[in-house]
């Protein structure tokens, strides 16, 4: 598939095809994710996968508060999450840019799996704290996002229904919104 074909297809897929992820498509899309640039070259992003259909389960449960956020999530073949080590990434201002390293590095994994042919969805809303306790992540490590990761399911379900209500998440702003050149 062609670079920009890719980015165009690329869109958060909530309901999933039981086919098994193969292995090697996995690989090839944490080895896109390796290979992303970093603050000095840090590279702080560590990801753990997730197979196991009970693991799935309790992060599904993992949400912020008691709403039903990511209860798709469940039905979900594999299961990334994106952690970082802030010890070596550096600080912008006061913002820590292990936040925007991890970010680049989940995008390329992200894109990397629109190019397999598997879906994914951005996951930020969710508990850290559970999923550190779930997950046994140590304490210097930090949950940043999770990605499931599998093949889209041919039918539409309510949670995609949903996201096309308004057009909201499918509309993008034209290049006039978003670009100033030269200044602002």
């Amino acid at each position: 598939m062609d670079f920009y074909e890719t980015i165009r297809r690329r869109r958060s897929v909530r309901r999933y095809s039981d086919q098994p992820v193969p292995e090697e498509a996995i690989t090839r899309c944490l080895e896109a994710a390796r290979l992303a640039p970093s603050w000095r070259n840090g590279q702080p992003w560590r990801f753990i996968v997730v197979r196991d259909r009970n693991t799935i389960r309790r992060l599904t449960r993992a949400n912020w508060g008691a709403g039903a956020i990511n209860l798709w999530l469940k039905d979900a073949p594999v299961l990334v999450v994106a952690c970082a080590d802030p010890r070596p990434s550096g600080l912008k201002g006061d913002q820590p840019y292990y936040l925007v390293d991890v970010a680049i590095a989940l995008e390329h994994l992200v894109l990397a799996a629109t190019a397999e042919g598997l879906g994914t969805c951005w996951i930020g809303g969710f508990s850290e704290e559970k999923v550190r306790e779930i997950l046994g992540i140590p304490p210097h490590i930090r949950v940043v996002a999770m990605t499931p990761l599998g093949y889209p399911a041919d039918e539409k379900g309510l949670y995609d229904r949903l996201a096309v209500v308004g057009k909201r998440q499918t509309r993008r702003l034209s290049l006039q919104e978003i670009v100033r050149y030269e200044k602002w």
